[in-house]
């Protein structure tokens, strides 16, 4: 196994990963792993041969059809997944069992039972559950979370997120998956927005009450799921967020947030931070230079995220972004769609998916 120099001369073994899922969103992770000082990239899987093979070559790694070749590999102890949501559970429970720590792409399953699945077996076999909400570690967010901690612009009143993209019938045809209630779990919410509606439970805390709909406005031909959807999201503190998204735009816009306090009010534009206080608009942050590869408005903070992750795993502490976090979105999640269904509004989160997080 190689190794690398840390601190004081020490000799350490680096941490051996391998990436479930050779589609659209893989080169970040494995982007990401080849940056780190303490990590190799030593396996690519994809049920599809070519995609396997096309990966290993470009990382410099094997490549495998089966993730079942990881359950035996002592040299393999983090596993990415970049797999189709309905496939996460099935393949983390294994995994788990295995001895593996796992990181999946959000969302963390395609259902909160199946997600709770994962958080149950991940503690059972001490291993670290992460859920890529690498959102969360944009300057703009940690930013925004820091003003609400701190009170320094007082209560938080209210927020809004605004999330307008384009995905048409060929998005959806190119994966079977994709645009099904078994395999995908839902549509634009579960896929598309979840990063911002993470964001808003972040900033908000506990939740209350969520009311809303899911539409499917311009895609009924092509899937099953919504392509549309707002709602009204109540906290315990006493603030609202509201929301609204769709895949029937005509372009991908950047993600529009606000966030309002009693003494001011902070606005992301084109992923730009702006703080307006007394009279005065002042800008807090600004874009990265560099998306790391991908599309710009996956945001730039993978690499963040999994440095961080691996951190964790190194020193053997919690991930802040666990199975207890990741399932938050998803929950809130499946509480629009419970309402859409019953035409009622709910309390939250719904009887089937109460969680607690254990001390």
């Amino acid at each position: 196994m190689p190794n690398f120099n840390g601190q004081d001369g020490i000799v350490m073994q680096k941490l051996g990963a391998a990436i479930i899922g050779c589609g659209a969103i893989h080169p970040l992770h494995a982007g990401s792993i080849a940056e780190l000082e303490d990590a190799e990239l030593r396996v690519v899987i994809d049920a599809d041969p070519e995609k396997a093979q096309g990966a290993a070559s470009r990382y410099g790694c094997e490549a495998a059809t089966d993730y079942k070749v990881l359950l035996e590999r002592e040299d393999i102890q983090i596993v990415h997944l970049c797999t189709p949501h309905h496939l996460h559970a099935e393949m983390a429970l294994e995994l788990f069992a295995a001895g593996k720590h796992v990181l999946t792409e959000k969302p963390i399953a395609e259902n909160a039972a199946a997600a709770q699945a994962m958080i149950e077996a991940a503690r059972r076999n001490r291993r670290q559950l992460g859920v890529s909400f690498q959102n969360r570690y944009n300057d703009a967010s940690r930013i925004i979370h820091e003003h609400i901690v701190s009170g320094e612009l007082g209560r938080l009143v209210c927020m809004k997120g605004i999330v307008t993209w384009q995905r048409g019938r060929a998005y959806y045809e190119s994966g079977a998956w994709r645009g099904k209630w078994s395999t995908e779990g839902g549509g634009m919410l579960i896929n598309q927005a979840i990063h911002t509606l993470d964001l808003l439970q972040w900033f908000g805390g506990e939740i209350t009450s969520v009311k809303g709909s899911v539409t499917c406005d311009t895609l009924e031909d092509s899937i099953e799921v919504e392509d549309s959807a707002h709602a009204c999201i109540d906290f315990a503190n006493g603030a609202r967020a509201l929301f609204y998204g769709t895949n029937g735009y005509r372009a991908d816009s950047p993600v529009e947030l606000e966030v309002v306090f009693e003494h001011g009010v902070l606005t992301q534009r084109r992923d730009s931070l702006y703080l307006w206080k007394d009279g005065r608009e002042t800008l807090l942050s600004e874009p990265p230079r560099s998306n790391f590869g991908g599309k710009s408005y996956w945001g730039p903070s993978h690499r963040k995220l999994i440095a961080d992750f691996y951190a964790h795993v190194r020193e053997d502490r919690p991930f802040w972004i666990d199975g207890e976090e990741g399932i938050k979105a998803l929950q809130l999640i499946e509480a629009l769609y419970e309402r859409t269904r019953s035409g009622q509004g709910l309390r939250f989160p719904p009887a089937n998916a109460v969680l607690t997080k254990s001390s």
